[in-house]
């Protein structure tokens, strides 16, 4: 498989809480990360159904927007309970008028849950799928799961999304109460990371 060469890449993402754990996970390697938002790439319309089709159409449209190898990550929040929803749709739980209110999605996503009972299953997980793309066409995929339950009401501010809800196993603390290291170690992202690391780099 091609390798990864230091220098530039673009990091495929507008949300900057994911493009600063990114930034932090790729550091070491003599990447330079650049977001998509900084270059002022279009984000494009995500209509795949999985996080792989999701994260290749992003990942390739920074290519090619860019000329530089991009990065894409496609994650979301798996609720057993709720068949493995809210998934691929996670980003559009929080949409509003006026912009993503995560606040409101974990909301959703309680009142779901409580719908089915107070003694339901509350175990879910985190996925990631990362695709990386040359501007020549050529990609890869690598994927990771971070499985736990979700608690409620929401605690800590570390994280973002749904990492206030989200307690990963073996764990006491929400995502969002975990420092950041800490998080950046065992998490969904991390453990694609790591895959991406040993192919790539």
């Amino acid at each position: 498989m091609r390798k990864l060469q230091p220098g530039p890449l673009v990091i495929a993402s507008h949300n900057q809480g994911k493009v600063r754990e990114i930034r932090a996970l790729l550091a070491p390697f003599g990447i330079e990360p650049v977001s998509a938002g900084d270059l002022g790439l279009p984000e494009p319309e995500e209509t795949g159904t999985t996080f792989a089709e999701n994260a290749l159409i992003k990942a390739r449209a920074s290519a090619e927007g860019s000329g530089i190898v991009a990065l894409a990550d496609d994650s979301g929040l798996c609720v057993d309970a709720l068949g493995g929803a809210p998934g691929v749709y996670t980003a559009d739980w929080a949409e509003t008028p006026e912009g993503r209110d995560w606040g409101l999605a974990m909301r959703k996503v309680e009142d779901r849950l409580e719908a089915l009972g107070s003694d339901v299953d509350r175990s879910a997980h985190f996925a990631c799928t990362l695709a990386l793309c040359w501007p020549d066409g050529e990609t890869a995929l690598f994927e990771g799961q971070v499985a736990g339950h979700l608690t409620w009401p929401p605690r800590g501010d570390l994280g973002f999304g749904y990492d206030p809800v989200f307690v990963p196993e073996g764990h006491d603390q929400t995502f969002a109460e975990i420092e950041p290291e800490k998080k950046h170690a065992i998490s969904h992202r991390a453990e694609a990371f790591r895959e991406l690391v040993n192919a790539l780099l």
